[in-house]
């Protein structure tokens, strides 16, 4: 700012190194004196008395500095010594409730920058609700006066602002004047009006895009809404109907995050498509103590495996996030050091708020002389708190698409209930609130902390990767798998039952519903309406009617590894379609297992068995059923 301004130029001379009056923290010139210190110095803040005082990014600031209170408060009593004092204070609003710039605003008398219209000359301040625009296409954006309904294009804009004032809207404290802009005022040739749409349609479907949104173009506070705990339950009804341990379609990488634990490793492997939308591949456990080396060796093995694509060669696990805040923190640094070629991290948890999910690593191993050794173990800090309130606003969307979290069926309840172990609370630390994540005690949530490791090594694929065309890249990366034709086994005729040569299901074979039997992978069964042999976990039952929905004729609730059966008198349901928003085409009344709960399935799908050569009613499409065999 001194190089650019002549002005200021000619009063304060460059910085020298032996001129204590001249550095890059003190700056002298006539008159007075500018001093520069960091919110998280104590001593730098009460280290000499003020007249004015110039606080920016204050809801960035340290809740307690040092144990010596609000550092907000600290820098304020230097002022105390001068009559004529001022203070200002500058802020990218957070989140509701715990800014400290909307506190200090609505104490103040509350100024807006209201603006004519350019049509009728009512005044008025921007709002974002008054920006429109048309299907979708940010060009169309123009802004709509609140008092006529007059359209006004942005060309406008530099018109209006030259005819605009401050003026208050509340009474305040009568001492202190608060101003409040966003971006909706930038000039011609800064930000527009368009590019203010464009970025809200990319964000909107995304709570940590569309909270950056809120904060820094609306220059608003965000309103948290996963304050309230998310119910396990609300994630076991969303289930869906992909394979474990398989990547479904629309995957295109792979990470890992690992806990270490004093008796095992917790391991959980995500997916990640455009946008972040992410499916959890797996999640295990590796029992033994980490202090062996046994245990690292398995889990070396593990993530040495590539993952199996459903349409696509299989996939290397692109990153992993090991913790190392444990008991093993050696281990943990050995193992990331020996398996740097398969970019193994490790990681250190940071719960103070608004730090990037992950941050620039540190150097830990030392040579003889302490100098940092180059090819050496690395630290990476990982902000926890930033990375579950991403995790849980993402749980709370209920359509696929950007953000959106899948699930696989095999996932036991257990999971989801450490998945949603912990939630977001306000404390009062000083008299000033805080909020923290806190779980119940003696509760698990190696899962959510997994989640949490394996987001964070999703986010260093941007340093390796160029963000705006990562997803370009990956695809460009992924190998489409060759299948080999599959003949179908058909049963012997004459056999209504009986076990199987070979494993099947049923699937469809042509333009109406008529199904034949394939091959399957593991176990033994029979046609569907027949009684269920094999071990349940190495096979499954598919008879499709269109598209989506299995209907299962069987006596025991069945969960295996393709799909989950829920008994619904005597029909069971499981979903065929791996898109499992989608709403039943059979009825409308029935969800697709997985994505809520079922309802009146006996009364709207009352098919009957097979054998009893009746038509399926009820159903609103064409059916016909097999020939018996």
């Amino acid at each position: 700012m001194i190089e650019e301004s002549p002005v200021l130029r000619e009063r304060i001379a460059e910085s020298r190194s032996r001129d204590s009056g001249n550095t890059m923290f003190a700056k002298e010139f006539p008159g007075g004196f500018m001093l520069i210190t960091g919110a998280n110095s104590a001593v730098g803040l009460r280290s000499m008395p003020v007249r004015y005082l110039f606080l920016d990014e204050i809801d960035g600031f340290p809740v307690d500095l040092d144990g010596e209170g609000d550092p907000v408060n600290l820098a304020e009593r230097r002022t105390t010594t001068f009559a004529r004092r001022k203070i200002f204070m500058s802020s990218t609003p957070t989140v509701k409730d715990t800014s400290r710039i909307e506190r200090e605003y609505l104490a103040s008398d509350q100024r807006r920058f209201f603006v004519p219209c350019p049509h009728c000359g009512e005044y008025q301040w921007l709002k974002w609700a008054q920006i429109k625009w048309e299907d979708g296409d940010p060009t169309t954006a123009h802004y709509v006066c609140e008092h006529s309904g007059c359209v006004i294009e942005e060309y406008s804009k530099t018109e209006m602002l030259l005819g605009g004032e401050w003026r208050p809207t509340a009474r305040g404290d009568g001492r202190t004047r608060g101003y409040h802009l966003s971006s909706l005022y930038s000039p011609l040739g800064w930000k527009s009006w368009s590019e203010i749409v464009d970025e809200f349609l990319r964000a909107k479907g995304d709570p940590p895009l569309l909270k950056t949104f809120v904060n820094t173009i609306l220059a608003e506070t965000w309103e948290d809404e996963i304050a309230a705990r998310i119910g396990a339950g609300e994630l076991l009804d969303r289930v869906e109907f992909y394979p474990a341990g398989v990547a479904p379609a629309g995957v295109l990488a792979v990470t890992a995050g690992i806990d270490t634990q004093d008796n095992r490793l917790a391991i959980t492997l995500l997916g990640w498509g455009r946008d972040e939308e992410s499916w959890v591949l797996d999640h295990q456990e590796i029992f033994g103590d980490p202090a062996k080396p046994e245990v690292w060796a398995q889990l070396a093995d593990l993530l040495k495996r590539p993952v199996e694509h459903e349409l696509f060669e299989a996939l290397p696990i692109s990153a992993t996030c090991i913790d190392s805040g444990g008991h093993f923190t050696h281990e943990v640094y050995a193992f990331a050091r020996e398996h740097r070629a398969l970019h193994v991290m490790a990681i250190k948890g940071q719960s103070q708020k608004n730090k990037p999910i992950i941050g620039r690593p540190t150097k830990v191993d030392l040579n003889l002389k302490r100098q940092t050794i180059k090819n050496g173990a690395e630290l990476w800090p990982v902000g926890t708190d930033t990375a579950k309130q991403t995790i849980y606003s993402r749980l709370k969307l209920a359509e696929p698409g950007a953000g959106f979290t899948h699930f696989h069926a095999n996932l036991p309840p257990d999971y989801f209930n450490q998945l949603t172990a912990e939630k977001l609370v306000t404390r009062y630390v000083k008299g000033f609130p805080v909020r923290e994540w806190t779980k119940k005690a003696g509760a698990r949530n190696e899962a959510l902390d997994t989640f949490v490791y394996a987001l964070a090594a999703m986010q260093s694929l941007y340093m390796r990767f160029n963000r705006r065309s990562i997803w370009e890249q990956f695809e460009a990366k992924m190998t489409p798998k060759v299948k080999e034709p599959e003949k179908p086994v058909m049963l012997p005729k004459g056999k209504r039952s009986g076990r199987l040569s070979q494993p099947h299901h049923l699937s469809r074979t042509g333009s109406r519903s008529e199904y034949s039997a394939h091959h399957c992978a593991g176990g033994q069964c029979h046609l569907a309406g027949h009684s269920h042999l094999g071990q349940p976990r190495q096979h499954h039952f598919v008879a499709q009617l269109g598209a989506y929905v299995v209907f299962l004729w069987s006596d025991d609730f069945v969960r295996c590894q393709h799909g989950l059966q829920r008994r619904m008198g005597d029909i069971a349901v499981v979903c065929a379609d791996r898109r499992a928003d989608r709403r039943c085409r059979a009825g409308p009344e029935l969800l697709l297992a997985g994505h809520g709960e079922l309802r009146r399935a006996e009364s709207h799908h009352r098919h009957r068995h097979p054998a009893d050569r009746e038509e399926p009613r009820d159903c609103g499409r064409e059916l016909r059923w097999p020939d018996p065999v």
